[in-house]
């Protein structure tokens, strides 16, 4: 059962990986319903733990959190702009592990299952 769950995060997380000259990176709001969070809010909380994190691991903070704007489609077919942030790999395992260690998504991570 849990080899399926970390089958599956690990599936969906690579499905959501963009590459744009050769680097790779993911959209914060796609890795917000991937680790559980239904709340933008929440999520925003976890993403500056993660930046702090960063920080204090002697890593540039713009160098793996990028703010962006990215156009998303409404029910109505019409679009509009959103703000979003590219995220590195590493960048998405400090989301992770800065993350609410309740959640199923996250506790997979911590457990060093996620690597």
């Amino acid at each position: 059962m849990k080899s399926d769950l970390v089958k599956r995060l690990h599936k969906n997380f690579e499905d959501y990986v963009h590459k744009q000259d050769h680097v790779e990176f993911w959209f914060a709001r796609d890795l917000q319903v991937l680790l559980g969070y239904a709340e933008c809010r929440n999520f925003l909380k976890v993403i500056e733990n993660a930046k702090e994190s960063c920080k204090i691991s002697n890593h540039a903070i713009s160098d793996h959190f990028v703010d962006a704007d990215k156009m998303v489609s409404l029910g109505s077919g019409s679009e509009r702009e959103i703000e979003d942030i590219l995220l590195t790999r590493y960048a998405c395992y400090l989301i992770a592990q800065n993350g609410d260690p309740r959640k199923e998504e996250i506790a997979f991570v911590e457990s060093g299952s996620g690597k």
